[in-house]
């Protein structure tokens, strides 16, 4: 749960520092999603090597930095990324004209 939301806020951080560049450029310079999700991956690829590359606790096998890379990296970024996904279709829908 504390990665998921450690993700969320990496999100959103990338989202609202490209929405302050918009305003202070006065146009659209980027893309706010997708901007905030390039933030969640770059985070994602260095926690993940991190993950991998730091020596397992004594006693541990390799299974540990599997389950550990998946529920620490892979799984937050698969729901902001689905949750991406559905407000971008939810937004597409909203703006078809009936």
């Amino acid at each position: 749960m504390g990665a998921l939301i450690f993700y969320t806020v990496v999100y959103f951080l990338g989202y609202f520092a490209t929405h302050g560049l918009n305003l202070i450029a006065g146009r659209l310079l980027f893309n706010r999603r997708i901007a905030g999700l390039v933030g969640v991956f770059f985070v994602a690829v260095f926690h993940g090597y991190k993950i991998i590359s730091s020596p397992l606790p004594a006693g541990e096998e390799m299974d540990a930095a599997t389950y550990a890379l998946g529920y620490y990296v892979i799984f937050p970024v698969a729901v902001i990324v689905c949750i991406f996904w559905y407000i971008t279709w939810q937004e597409k829908k909203d703006n078809e004209p009936s």
